[in-house]
C-alpha cells in the first residue's frame, strides 16, 4: 500500500483476485510482529510483507548459527555469530517497497507486543505462549503461534472474544439466471439449466431484473431453501404479479461472528483439535501432549532431546505418559512421541515452508477478515518420510557437523545428505512455484555434490506482476529472463548449488534438447507448470522414461502437491478436457446471458478489427497466393475476409474503411458504437419479435435467451464515451494515426460525425445454434454473394491498389498495461453488450480476470505447496518402496481444510 491507500494494482494483480480491493485496504492498515528468525519465522515474513500489510516488525535476540542455514534462507555463512533479525532485514526489506520492516534485536515484552494488532510467536517457550497469549487476548491483539520440530508442525491461533469473518469463503457469490417463478406459498424459483445455481440452505439472496414479478426485484434479501441443482423455494410469493422473463438472482454474502479460548484454556480443549483431522485423529491428540512434553524436556534439560538418544526418548515419553494421566486419551502413539524425539533438533526447510505457508494465510485472515480462520490448533506430521525399514543409525551419524545441512543431518543422517547432493533433476518452470522449489532445493542441498546438478527451464520473462509471489525476482529484474534470475538467486542462498539454466519451452519441438540421453541421466523431475497440456505432456516424458515426478499446483487458496513414482503410484494421465469449455458461437453471436459471454464477445471483436485484418492485409500485400487460399476456405469465410482486406486499404472518401485523420477513426469507431448496439440487435429484433413463439407454443425469449433492446448513443455516458475513445486510438493504432485521451475534442468531432440510416431486412436469417451456423457456412451461395466475390477479386487483383498500399500494425492483446487501451475497449465494449441484453456489468478488475484468463495466486499456497512436494522429494531420494509412504495432497487455506491421501496405484496393460 502507499501512503495515500491507493492498492499498486501491477503489483498486486494476481494477489487482488483472490482478496479483493476491500480485503488490501484493510491489511494495509496493520501493525504486525513476527518473533523468532530461524527458517520458520523468515518464511512466514516473506509471505507477509508480499501480501501487503502496513508494517511487519521481525524480531529475534538471537546470533545465527550452523543449523539455521539448513532452512533460513536469508542468512549467509558470513552472518554466522550476527543477530538473526538485523541480518534477514535488507534482504526482507526488498520484498515489497509498499511494506515497512523493522528488526528488533531486543527480547520479547509487554510494551513491545501492545504496539500490534498481530503478533506471531515462533521458536518460543511454552510460558512465553501463555504469558503473551493472556495480553493479547486481553487487549483484542490476534495471537499466532506456529512451529516446527523436525518432522512435525503445530499451528495455535487466537482472534479474541469476539471476530467476525466478513467472508468465510472468498468465492464469488453464486448468481443464476431465471426460468421462471411460481405463485405459491412458497414460491419456487427455477432456474436456466445452462450450469446449476450454486446456492446452499439458508443463503440469502437478491433479485433483479425480473420482468412481470417486479415486487422480487424490491424485496429484501431473502433466505431460501434448495429443492434442487436448478431450483430453491423463497417466502409467500402468492399476492405478486406473474412472471413473465429474465431476471438474475444473487446469493448476499452473510458475515459470521466467532470467538476464540486463550492458549492456556485451549491447550486443555481437545475439541479444538476436531476439524483439522485428516485420517490422523489419534496421532495429533498424541502430538497435542508431545509438543508440551517438549517445553517441558527443554525447561528440564536445558537442550532439545539429542537426534537419536534412546535415553532422551524414554524420557520424553515418561512427560508424555504424566501428561495423558490428566487428558485421558484413549489411544496413545508411543511411535510417534520416539520419532519426535529422534528429530526434534531438526529444521526442515519443507516443513518451514508448509507450516509458515499456512500461518502467514492466518495472519492474512486476522489482518483482512476475509476466509474462516482455524478453530484453533493444527498439527501436521510427515513422520511417513523417515527410513521405510526403521533403521536404527548410529547416534554420531546424527551429530552436528558445523555444515549448512547441520538441521537437516539431525533427522535423516550424514549418508542421506550424500544422496541428495548427488542428484540430478530436472525443473520445468521458475514462475511462482517454480521459485519457492528453487530456494528449498538450495537449503537442503539438491544437488549441490561433485556429481550432482539440477537443470531449470523457463521461457518466461519477469513481469512486474510475478513480483507479488515470485519471490526471487526484484523490481530490477522486470524484463529478464526468470530461469537466469532465479537459478542466480539461489546460487546466492547456497553457494555450492550446481544449477542451469534454460530458457526452453518443453514441447515436442525441444525433443532434441530434451532428448533420451538427457532424461536417462535425471534421477527425477519437478513440474511447475501453469497449464494441464504442458504438465500431461511432461508426465509423457515421464513415464516414457520411467523417471519420477513431483507436481503441485495452486488456484488462490486451493493448492495440491503429488509424486508420480515409476511401477508404483498412478501416473499424472492424459488431459482431462479444461473447466472452461468452449461457449457455443450462436450464444456469443446472439445470446449472451452472462458476463463471461459479453467479455469473450468482446476479446473476440478486439482480436478481428485489431490482429486478424491488418495481419491479413499484411498477408495480402507479401503473399501473391492469399487471395486464392482464402478462397478455399469456403465462400462465407472467404467474402469476410477479402472484404475486410479490401475495405481495410480504401480510404473512407472511396468507400473503404482505411483513416487518413484522427477525425476518421473518430468517425469509424462512432459508426461502429451504432453497427454492434442498435443496429445489430434492431436487426435480431425484426428477426426475432420480443412476443416471438417457439413452434411448441412457448415464448421464444426466455430461459438463457434474453430478450435484448438497442441502446442509443449519448455523449454523457461515460461506457458509451469510453468505447468511442479506445476503439479509436485502437483503430489509429494499426494505422499509425496518432489519438487523444481528451474527451472534450472526441466529443467536438463526434458532432459532425455523419451516421448512415439503418432499416432491418427481412431476408437475413439468424442461425439458432452452431449446427445452424455451419449448414449456413456450407449452402451454396445466392448469386448476389457470388458477384460480390468475383468483385472482390476483381479490385483486389488490380496493381494499383497494391502499389499504393502501405501495410498495416496488427496488435497483440495485453491485459497488465493499462495505458494501451486494451482493456479499456474490452470492458467498455463488454458492458455495453452485457446493457444490450440486461446482464449485470462487470468492473474492470473482473473483466480483466475473466478477459484476460488470469489465475488468482497468492504466495502463502505457493509456499505451502512447495513444502509438501519436497517433503515428498525426501521418499522420492530414499527409494521408499511401500505405496503408503507417499501422499498426494490437496488443501483449500481459506477454509482452512487439508486432505492427504494415498495414490493411487498404476493402471496395469497386458
Amino acid at each position: 500500500m502507499t501512503e495515500l491507500g491507493e492498492i499498486d494494482e501491477g503489483f498486486y494483480s494476481r494477489q487482488l483476485y483472490v482478496l479483493g480491493h476491500d480485503a488490501m485496504h484493510r491489511m494495509g492498515t496493520v501493525n504486525v510482529l513476527i518473533a523468532g528468525m530461524r527458517g520458520l519465522g523468515v518464511e512466514i515474513a516473506k509471505n507477509v510483507i508480499l501480501s501487503g500489510v502496513k508494517s511487519v516488525t521481525v524480531q529475534d535476540e538471537c546470533q545465527a548459527v550452523w543449523t539455521d542455514l539448513s532452512s533460513q534462507f536469508f542468512l549467509k555463512e558470513s552472518h554466522l555469530g550476527q543477530n538473526r533479525a538485523t541480518c534477514s532485514l535488507q534482504q526482507l526489506s526488498a520484498l515489497n517497497p509498499h511494506v515497512r520492516v523493522l528488526p528488533h534485536s531486543g527480547p520479547l515484552d509487554q510494551d513491545l507486543i501492545l504496539q500490534f494488532q498481530v503478533v506471531v510467536l515462533t521458536d518460543s517457550s511454552l510460558d512465553d505462549q501463555k504469558c503473551f497469549g493472556e495480553l493479547c487476548h486481553s487487549h483484542g491483539i490476534k495471537f499466532i503461534v506456529a512451529d516446527t520440530k523436525g518432522l512435525c508442525g503445530q499451528l495455535f491461533c487466537d482472534f479474541g472474544e469476539e471476530f467476525e469473518v466478513l467472508d468465510q469463503d472468498g468465492e464469488m457469490p453464486a448468481s443464476a439466471m431465471i426460468q421462471s417463478v411460481s405463485k405459491a406459498n412458497p414460491g419456487v424459483v427455477f432456474c436456466t439449466d445452462d450450469r446449476k445455481h450454486g446456492f446452499s440452505d439458508g443463503s440469502k439472496v437478491f433479485f433483479s431484473q425480473v420482468q412481470g414479478m417486479t415486487e422480487l426485484n424490491s424485496i429484501e434479501p431473502v433466505e431460501i431453501k434448495v429443492r434442487g441443482s436448478y431450483s430453491f423455494s423463497i417466502g409467500d410469493t402468492s399476492a405478486f404479479s406473474t412472471y413473465e422473463r429474465g431476471g438474475v438472482v444473487t446469493e448476499v454474502k452473510q458475515p459470521r461472528m466467532l470467538t476464540f479460548k486463550p492458549l492456556s484454556e485451549a491447550l486443555l480443549d481437545y475439541e479444538l483439535l476436531k476439524m483439522n483431522d485428516y485420517g490422523k485423529v489419534s496421532r495429533h491428540k498424541t502430538l497435542h501432549l508431545a509438543f508440551q512434553a517438549l517445553h517441558g524436556f527443554v525447561k528440564k534439560e536445558q537442550q532439545l532431546p539429542r537426534p537419536r538418544s534412546q535415553s532422551d526418548a524414554d524420557a520424553l515419553l515418561a512427560i508424555v505418559r504424566e501428561l495423558n494421566t490428566v487428558a485421558q486419551l484413549e489411544e496413545l502413539d508411543e511411535a510417534a512421541v520416539r520419532s519426535l524425539s529422534y528429530t526434534a533438533r531438526g529444521d526442515l526447510a519443507p516443513m518451514n515452508a508448509f507450516i509458515g505457508g499456512l500461518a502467514a494465510q492466518e495472519v492474512i485472515k486476522a489482518c483482512s477478515r476475509k476466509f474462516t480462520p482455524l478453530q484453533q490448533w493444527l498439527y501436521f506430521d510427515a513422520l511417513e518420510c523417515l527410513p521405510e525399514d526403521g533403521d536404527q543409525l548410529a547416534e554420531c551419524s546424527f551429530s552436528e557437523k558445523g555444515t549448512r545441512y547441520d538441521g537437516q543431518i539431525a533427522v535423516f543422517g550424514s549418508a542421506f545428505q550424500e544422496k541428495l547432493e548427488m542428484q540430478k533433476y530436472f525443473l520445468v518452470g521458475a514462475g511462482a512455484i517454480g521459485c519457492e522449489l528453487l530456494k528449498n532445493f538450495a537449503l537442503i542441498g539438491l544437488g549441490a555434490g561433485e556429481e550432482g546438478h539440477i537443470t531449470v527451464t523457463d521461457m518466461d520473462f519477469i513481469e512486474k506482476s510475478n513480483l507479488n509471489r515470485q519471490f526471487l525476482f526484484r523490481f530490477q529484474d522486470i524484463g529478464k529472463p526468470k530461469s537466469d534470475v532465479a537459478a542466480k538467486a539461489v546460487k546466492e542462498m547456497n553457494p555450492g548449488i550446481k544449477i542451469t539454466a534454460h530458457q526452453n519451452r518443453l514441447d515436442a519441438d525441444s525433443e532434441g534438447v530434451y532428448d533420451y540421453n538427457f532424461f536417462i541421466g535425471l534421477d527425477g523431475v519437478v513440474a511447475a507448470l501453469d497449464n494441464i497440456e504442458a504438465r500431461v505432456y511432461l508426465d509423457g516424458r515421464c513415464v516414457q522414461h520411467q523417471k519420477p515426478l513431483l507436481e503441485g499446483g495452486t488456484l488462490g487458496c486451493r493448492g495440491h502437491a503429488l509424486a508420480v513414482v515409476p511401477h508404483l503410484t498412478e501416473s499424472y494421465g492424459p488431459g482431462t478436457s479444461s473447466s472452461n469449455e468452449a461457449i457455443p458461437l450462436c450464444t456469443l453471436k446472439n445470446f449472451p446471458h452472462h458476463i463471461e459471454h459479453t467479455l469473450q464477445w468482446a476479446r473476440d471483436q478486439f482480436e478481428g478489427l485489431f490482429k486478424q485484418t491488418p495481419e491479413n492485409v499484411n498477408l495480402f500485400l507479401r503473399d501473391v497466393e492469399f487471395v486464392e487460399r482464402t478462397l478455399g476456405r469456403g465462400d462465407a469465410e472467404a467474402l469476410e475476409t477479402l472484404a475486410g482486406v479490401w475495405s481495410s486499404l480504401k480510404d473512407m472518401g472511396s468507400g473503404g474503411q482505411r483513416p487518413t485523420s484522427w477525425e476518421d477513426c473518430v468517425s469509424w469507431a462512432r459508426c461502429k458504437w451504432e453497427t454492434l448496439y442498435n443496429n445489430d440487435i434492431r436487426q435480431l429484433l425484426h428477426c426475432f419479435p420480443p412476443e416471438e413463439l417457439t413452434s411448441a407454443g412457448l415464448p421464444f425469449w426466455s430461459g438463457a435467451k434474453r430478450c435484448p433492446h438497442p441502446l442509443t448513443f449519448d455523449p454523457n455516458n461515460t461506457t458509451h464515451m469510453g468505447y468511442v475513445e479506445a476503439a479509436a486510438n485502437l483503430y489509429g493504432l494499426i494505422y499509425r494515426i496518432k489519438g487523444t485521451r481528451d474527451r472534450a475534442a472526441i466529443r467536438k468531432i463526434l458532432e459532425k460525425v455523419h451516421i448512415p440510416s439503418f432499416t432491418p431486412k427481412s431476408s437475413v436469417k439468424i442461425p439458432l445454434t452452431d449446427k445452424e451456423m455451419d449448414e449456413e457456412k456450407e449452402k451454396e451461395r445466392d448469386d448476389e454473394e457470388k458477384v460480390r466475390l468475383e468483385e472482390l477479386k476483381e479490385k483486389l487483383a488490380s496493381p494499383s491498389l497494391k502499389s499504393s498500399a502501405m501495410q498495416m500494425y496488427p496488435i497483440d492483446f495485453e491485459k497488465d498495461d493499462d495505458s494501451n487501451f486494451h482493456m479499456d475497449y474490452i470492458v467498455a465494449a463488454s458492458n455495453l453488450r452485457a446493457e444490450n441484453y440486461d446482464i449485470p456489468a462487470a468492473d474492470r478488475h473482473q473483466s480483466k480476470r475473466i478477459a484476460g484468463r488470469i489465475i488468482p495466486a497468492i504466495a502463502t499456497t505457493t509456499a505451502a505447496v512447495a513444502g509438501l512436494m519436497c517433503l515428498e522429494l525426501y521418499k522420492l531420494v530414499q527409494g521408499h518402496q511401500k505405496i503408503s509412504s507417499y501422499r498426494t495432497t490437496y488443501m483449500y487455506l481459506a477454509a482452512p481444510y487439508i486432505v492427504l491421501s494415498q495414490p493411487n496405484r498404476p493402471q496395469h496393460f497386458e
